[in-house]
């Protein structure tokens, strides 16, 4: 074999080795056991700087995860970031005991749902999730306010939108039946007027928000919370 095969053998082989890896992770991501180490990462910094009982948590996938200004853009409520990765909602619930019942938190604010349409769950299943979700945080903390935010459009995941506007709207027909329960819609706010994706809410990768999109959530999401709970102490 020629030098030159032997070099284009071993490119081939890394490349191989490259798309196997991100095959194993892809998989592993579909598993609550896949954010072990993140969770983990969250209690040691619980150990350091334990937040203060009432503070209101957000969750859910990798939208919350890279809100960096979360803690200045909330101010002066009190909050907690606990995003991780491409969290589904059934992996939230999962470690819920973990990162968000021991703050007994005022509220949680939820953002996920798009992993788990991305993984081939129905509107319906993923609706299901959430009924769940709301009835482990109330049987724990019946007091908890629970907030969704809605799925927001993007240009990645754009042949999706039907299912997840599908996913907003039953769950906000769900969260009409329930008490202390509330959703927040971002995702109009965030639409040109065809329906698509406003580009210039979001990141190069057309998934997630850039800062004009946080600023975008920030001014709906804040306002529901301080009106109900600043100065309520």
């Amino acid at each position: 074999m020629s030098k030159t095969k032997k070099i284009l053998s071993l490119v081939l082989l890394g490349v191989l080795l490259i798309l196997g890896i991100g095959l194993y992770n892809l998989r592993a991501m579909g598993r609550a056991e896949y954010w072990k180490s993140t969770i983990r990462e969250f209690e040691e910094a619980d150990r350091t700087a334990p937040p203060k009982p009432g503070v209101i948590v957000f969750t859910g996938s990798s939208s919350i995860r890279f809100w960096r200004t979360l803690g200045q853009d909330m101010y002066p409520l009190a909050v907690v970031n606990r995003g991780f990765g491409g969290a589904q909602i059934a992996h939230v619930s999962h470690y819920a005991q973990r990162i968000i019942l021991p703050y007994r938190p005022r509220a949680v604010v939820l953002y996920a749902g798009v992993d788990d349409l991305i993984w081939g769950k129905a509107p319906e299943e993923v609706g299901i999730e959430f009924q769940h979700f709301v009835g482990l945080i109330h049987a724990a903390l019946p007091e908890t306010w629970i907030y969704f935010i809605s799925i927001k459009p993007t240009r990645l995941f754009r042949s999706h939108w039907a299912a997840m506007k599908r996913t907003n709207g039953l769950i906000e027909e769900f969260v009409h039946t329930q008490a202390k329960v509330e959703f927040i819609d971002v995702s109009t706010a965030l639409l040109d007027v065809q329906g698509k994706a406003r580009p210039e809410f979001l990141r190069w990768d057309g998934l997630h928000p850039n800062r004009q999109g946080y600023e975008l959530m920030t001014s709906r999401i804040k306002p529901v919370l301080a009106k109900r709970f600043l100065n309520k102490d």
